[in-house]
């Protein structure tokens, strides 16, 4: 029985050893993790918030960067909910760009988590508050922007130009975390925006003589790029795409579209089309998709940003009635 027993403790001891061993080991990787860029690739280990800066981190990093994203192609992104495993991503990365205020979730995890650059792209440009009328002469009645127009909008990246404003911070922010590739960040950064002003060039053209300058979305996404390029956006739930609009806000809109010639109204790929179908058969208009470019789907009328973007500009000159 004696014997059994100190088999038994030295069988046990032995398993305390190997879990030690297993403890100690579990500790040095996470201690290394912070490295983990280092170790294993020697990519700079980038985690983007969701598409548009996935994007701007590919087209930037080159094959410098290996880089993820904590939205799914085809995840609403306002709704995403961080789960522990990418928390743990996050943790584990050299890079955190992100824009606050879009994903709270994520704005909670990069508050706490210990990465040494973290890249608030809403600090690379100028953010306004817009209600559910956007632009044109949106200010000349503000009074009904009301349940909306408290927060600003986020949606920078629909605006060519201030998605380059953001391109040139992240670029910089880039030189800054991995000096030793520092010239081609710079180099394709430049290439980047040269691309966003030509696009910025194809939107104003486009939409410089158009029949109506008025739109109607689902979503108000399009704010910036409506100001932007002289165009008013109504939108029929502001900045939440999954608010129900008010029967007022849907008879008021009825009653504006037959002032000004709006022809269409517009939903977006990653959200239910009921709302703007219900509009668009009481007040006999057609619909047509604005994509907010949140993610890239198979639904997407493009494989990229630039690609969507023009989709959208054929969407816009076709229901604005462009000449």
């Amino acid at each position: 029985m004696g014997v059994m027993n100190v088999r038994r403790r030295l069988v046990t001891g032995t398993a305390v050893a190997a879990a030690t061993a297993l403890g100690l080991g579990l500790l040095s990787a996470c201690s290394s993790e912070s490295n983990a860029a280092d170790d294993n690739s020697g990519k700079l280990d980038v985690v983007a918030s969701f598409y548009p800066l996935q994007f701007i981190a590919e087209r930037i990093g080159g094959d410098h960067v290996s880089v993820s994203t904590l939205t799914e192609p085809g995840q609403e992104p306002h709704d995403l909910e961080i789960s522990a495993k990418q928390t743990a991503q996050l943790q584990e990365s050299d890079v955190a760009l992100y824009l606050k205020h879009l994903q709270p979730s994520v704005d909670d995890a990069v508050a706490q988590s210990e990465i040494k650059t973290k890249i608030d792209a809403a600090t690379l440009t100028s953010l306004e508050k817009h209600g559910n009328e956007v632009g044109g002469h949106a200010a000349e009645h503000d009074d009904h922007e009301g349940e909306e127009g408290s927060g600003e909008d986020p949606h920078i990246w629909l605006d060519p130009v201030k998605y380059a404003e953001v391109a040139e911070g992240v670029g910089k922010a880039f030189e800054k975390a991995d000096p030793d590739n520092a010239a081609d960040y710079t180099k394709n950064t430049a290439a980047l925006v040269k691309q966003l002003d030509a696009l910025g060039k194809q939107f104003e053209d486009g939409l410089k003589n158009t029949r109506t300058k008025v739109f109607i979305t689902t979503h108000a996404a399009f704010g910036y790029l409506a100001e932007r390029y002289g165009l008013t956006e109504e939108a029929i739930n502001g900045l939440d795409p999954e608010s129900e609009p008010s029967a007022n806000r849907v008879k008021d809109l009825e009653k504006m579209a037959k002032a000004d010639g709006v022809s269409t109204v517009f939903y977006e790929t990653l959200v239910s089309d009921k709302t703007a179908k219900t509009i668009a058969a009481d007040a006999n208009l057609k619909t047509d998709v604005l994509d907010p470019i949140e993610g890239i789907t198979k639904k997407s009328r493009g494989d990229d940003y630039f690609q969507v973007m023009e989709s959208n500009l054929k969407a816009l000159q076709s229901a604005l009635g462009a000449k």
